[in-house]
């Protein structure tokens, strides 16, 4: 009886929830007080955690930890901390000029060593450099360690405001800096940039010491570094060595000396413990206003999806159709599949109502501040209403900008065929003493034969072209004259056929004939690429001079809204992220999720359970020499675990440090739910997810065997 009872009020409860969720989705935006949204606020670290070195939270440590760092610690800290290329963060770790990043940092790298006309394949076998001679150069590869800071506020500022007019406000900012730039490079002898904080409240100048000479020396297989592949992407519990080591080495071909470099903690991340990520988060949109958060919500980021989802498929069918291709392909799917997860999940967070009535309440509070000071809001009261103005006049073009716009990875080659076609044209008919030298003689035969590129790759270049018209189609119309001309009133496959079978773009002989009878008769082709670029060419020049026009005045009311913003909040709250050195703090801790608790801490037992549950296939297979382990192998060494510090794409790489600036962990990704830290960040759920500095060790050590390697991370330096 007790149990039917139990039973019954169940059902009735799951009933009554059932009516009021589907209730709930038809009550007016007016009820949002019946909703209890108008009772959200936004949070103390809503805007995240990413401090600058320049403006450490002293105070903020010392209450919350118990840590009081010196300016000394900060120093080291900041010397020992890289930036690994353009796109990721890093570490030296040993006195001897030895480098720590993520496997997927080095990924790139990984595939230029690999020497395929030998056989290898470093992504599915790891490198491991057994002696300091094995250690491969990386062409083109660089670290930056960030050496100076300079405050150059007041002198950016007091140059933006002589201007008289928002267009000039931002020419005279972008003067300002290059001048800054160049002085300072010279001076210094460094990589030199300034680089605006609180979106224009503060200028910061920082130069950077750049090594060029950096050599692989261990990357473990592609299925330990990206173990459970993109299903296990952005989640927890995770077990991945994503790792990879690399060495820089000074002028003179030996390891390079450094003074700077963290040690390696014995015991490692332990769970409590305050931790510290130290790395160059790349864009955070955390100070936009909700005017701008709205415009990526509703236009920008469904668009940006579209266009990754359509990317993966192009992709992935060239390998299904091309298997040999699989190598080349696979760092760009892997690329676009990272950031379609990072995108859905940015996405999904900006449609999520209670984050967004938290950012409308920060925005709301700051508008307080500004508008009950009078000073503030004489200079600064306008500025939310000016900025949504623009945003609500860029929704009507942007999409229509953005498919006549040409676009690196997603243009066919054959619209820039057609392009510079129309460049020769127009000089053709010019008379001769006034041409450009390329279009003339000898370099007009040069000019030609450069058309068309040589790793030209037809079936790429048309499936390229069947998404291109699926987004003129969508963002401009099938009816639209100028797309009527160009795909005959076609769509899909058909579309692309009809255009291939009406251009001559790909048969060198009768672009020859046609350049040869003047600048006219390209003019008056048929060619429906050469026709689709005459027609849309003012058009696409138009859209583009709105959108900047637009774009420029919002910086300038940017920056000033930064002004405003530090006048009220100073350095209390943390700048967007800028690809430059941060710090965040933060303590090893787990979190609810799926009904249960993520541990803190997994260890090597978790990948083998997971790689016998999917039956040992990919992506949860394992390489060879993971199969079967050595005797001596801990299993129960950590691997991977979980802290609150806020991190960002960029981030990725960074060390996690402990107050004695120890490395405990090496941080790699986040969890699904730090998704929607682009523009919020939530202490609540929001993790990041590093590889266990124990794990590291113990795999090097004892499944790698490389003694060289685990010897000079345990002492700081090469013992030989």
């Amino acid at each position: 009886m007790t149990t039917n009872l139990r039973v019954n009020v169940k059902k009735s409860f799951l009933t009554l929830l059932i009516f009021f969720s589907f209730f709930s989705l038809n009550i007016s935006a007016q009820s949002n007080d019946w909703l209890g949204l108008d009772t959200i606020k936004a949070g103390k670290f809503d805007t995240g955690k990413m401090w600058t070195f320049e403006f450490p939270p002293m105070e903020y440590f010392k209450s919350e930890y118990g840590f009081q760092p010196s300016q000394k610690w900060f120093d080291d800290v900041r010397m020992a901390a890289l930036r690994f290329a353009n796109y990721c963060s890093a570490s030296f770790v040993s006195e001897d000029g030895l480098v720590m990043t993520n496997h997927h940092c080095g990924r790139q790298s990984i595939t230029q060593v690999t020497k395929e006309d030998e056989g290898e394949d470093l992504h599915a076998n790891g490198f491991i450099a057994e002696k300091l001679e094995d250690e491969r150069p990386v062409p083109g590869l660089f670290v930056e360690q960030l050496v100076l800071i300079k405050d150059v506020t007041s002198e950016v500022i007091s140059e933006i405001e002589k201007g008289t007019n928002e267009q000039e406000r931002v020419k005279f900012e972008k003067d300002i800096i290059s001048k800054i730039e160049k002085r300072e490079s010279e001076a210094s002898g460094l990589r030199c940039a300034v680089t605006a904080l609180f979106n224009g409240g503060r200028y910061s100048l920082y130069g950077y010491k750049r090594y060029n000479d950096v050599r692989l020396v261990f990357a473990p297989e592609e299925q330990l570094g990206f173990f459970g592949g993109d299903p296990d992407n952005f989640t927890y519990p995770r077990y991945n060595l994503d790792a990879t080591f690399f060495r820089v080495y000074d002028e003179n071909g030996k390891p390079l000396k450094t003074q700077h470099y963290f040690k390696w903690s014995k015991e490692g991340a332990k769970v409590g413990e305050p931790v510290f990520v130290v790395g160059n988060p790349g864009n955070t949109d955390r100070l936009n206003t909700v005017a701008q958060l709205e415009f990526m919500r509703d236009v920008q980021y469904p668009r940006t999806l579209e266009f990754l989802t359509a990317m993966i498929e192009i992709y992935k069918n060239m390998v299904k159709e091309n298997p040999e291709r699989k190598l080349q392909m696979q760092d760009m799917i892997f690329s676009l599949e990272n950031s379609q997860k990072a995108f859905g999940g940015i996405l999904k967070g900006l449609r999520d109502p209670i984050l967004m009535k938290r950012k409308i309440d920060f925005e709301n509070t700051f508008k307080s501040a500004v508008k009950s000071n009078p000073k503030l809001n004489e200079k600064y009261g306008n500025l939310w209403d000016k900025i949504a103005e623009i945003r609500n006049d860029l929704k009507k073009i942007a999409n229509k900008n953005f498919a006549l716009s040409k676009n690196r990875l997603l243009t066919p080659q054959y619209f820039n065929i057609a392009s510079e076609l129309l460049k020769i044209a127009k000089e053709l008919n010019k008379p001769e003493d006034e041409r450009d030298e390329l279009y003339k003689g000898e370099e007009l035969e040069n000019s030609l034969n450069a058309l068309i590129p040589e790793n030209f790759d037809a079936n790429l270049q048309d499936k390229l072209l069947e998404e291109k018209i699926n987004i003129l189609v969508k963002y401009i119309g099938n009816d639209d004259p100028i797309i009527k001309n160009f795909t005959g009133g076609k769509t899909g496959s058909e579309a692309v056929e009809h255009i291939l079978g009406k251009t001559i773009l790909l048969d060198m002989k009768k672009i020859k004939s046609l350049v040869e009878k003047g600048g006219d008769a390209v003019l008056n082709s048929d060619d429906p690429f050469i026709r689709f670029e005459l027609e849309t060419e003012d058009l696409a020049k138009k859209y583009q001079k709105e959108v900047k026009e637009l774009v420029d005045k919002e910086e300038s009311y940017n920056q000033q809204l930064g002004l405003a913003l530090y006048e009220v909040y100073g350095t209390s709250i943390p700048p967007d992220a800028t690809f430059t050195l941060r710090i965040s703090d933060g303590v090893v801790e787990g979190f609810p999720y799926n009904g249960t608790v993520a541990p803190a801490i997994t260890t090597f037992y978790g990948m083998y359970d997971r790689y016998y549950s999917f039956n040992k296939e990919y992506p949860w297979s394992l390489p060879e020499r993971w199969k079967n382990p050595p005797a001596d192998f801990d299993l129960s060494t950590p691997f991977n675990f979980v802290s609150t510090n806020d991190i960002i794409g960029g981030n990725s790489g960074s060390p996690v440090i402990n107050t004695n600036a120890e490395i405990v962990g090496l941080a790699f990704d986040g969890n699904i739910q730090s998704l929607p830290g682009n523009f919020i960040f939530r202490t609540e759920e929001n993790r990041t997810v590093s590889v266990h500095s124990k794990g590291m060790y113990e795999a090097i050590d004892k499944v790698y065997k490389l003694k060289r390697l685990s010897e000079e991370l345990k002492n700081g330096k090469i013992v030989n």
